[in-house]
């Protein structure tokens, strides 16, 4: 019987609802949200920029439920959709943990809003795409440089985060460069007299870091590029990643929404 710790769960810029993670999240004891926001029913086909209002209305919701313990919820959220979790845990109230596995820390294609404040996207340039000797484009380097570094305009104020932040890295992602992005949110919190994040990262290994025993995706359609990209990682290094991140994020969570961490035993 609940209520239970809640959690909202995001993925990435292709959009739809994928429920997957969600459910091995309740399998341990939190009541977990699914959140899509764009091309999912009667939601936007395309996304033009991030209104932080939609995922603050879930945020609400959440705490309103009465399977939902509070006083806060935690936020896990993958590449993009690991920062709009960042953009939420630095704009929205009752955010008590939140996890981003791969994410960047900055507004990069889509600007994001909330009320009259908006942070502009970093941009890009595709004349940066290299193609690899497999015919997969390589987009690690398009975006824009971070000039000024952590002081950049496109950075998202993480130190106006209430809750601790843990950050999942993989240092072969081919997606962006998730580590260098990490240390620069890191020393954004620092300057501003926030704590050091932690930071948890885990050579050879991609952008798509799943719950353990998911097959690595090496490459897949991009939604930007219109065309197959490649997202990094080595199968047994990444696939060692999946396993060690899973127990971090299980952990995390209970230790700051106060759940309690089950050990499930296969039935085979």
């Amino acid at each position: 019987p609940g209520p239970f710790p809640g959690i909202i769960d995001i993925f990435g810029i292709g959009g739809g609802l994928l429920e997957y993670r969600a459910s091995l999240l309740a399998g341990h004891g939190f009541a977990t949200l699914a959140l899509a926001y764009y091309n999912f029913e009667d939601l936007p086909k395309n996304m033009d920029n991030i209104s932080l209002e939609y995922f603050e209305e879930a945020l609400c919701y959440m705490l309103q439920h009465p399977q939902v313990k509070g006083p806060g919820i935690g936020l896990l959220g993958i590449s993009l959709g690991a920062d709009i979790c960042l953009s939420m845990a630095s704009f929205l109230k009752n955010v008590s943990a939140t996890v981003s596995i791969n994410g960047s820390g900055i507004s990069g294609n889509k600007g994001i809003n909330y009320k009259h404040s908006s942070i502009p996207p970093l941009g890009y340039d595709l004349r940066r795409i290299k193609v690899a000797f497999s015919g997969l484009m390589d987009i690690v380097d398009i975006r824009n440089d971070l000039i000024g570094g952590y002081e950049n305009s496109s950075m998202i104020p993480v130190e106006k985060a209430q809750g601790p932040i843990l950050l999942i890295v993989g240092q072969d992602d081919h997606n962006w460069r998730s580590e260098l992005y990490a240390q620069k949110v890191s020393e954004r919190l620092q300057a501003h007299g926030k704590e050091k994040p932690q930071i948890i990262c885990y050579p050879g290994t991609g952008h798509y870091i799943e719950p353990p025993y998911f097959p690595l995706c090496p490459a897949s359609l991009h939604e930007l590029v219109n065309k197959h990209v490649m997202w990094g990682g080595e199968p047994r290094a990444h696939s060692k990643a999946q396993v060690d991140a899973w127990k971090q994020i299980l952990a995390f969570f209970c230790k700051h929404l106060g759940g309690t961490q089950k050990t499930a035993f296969p039935k085979l």
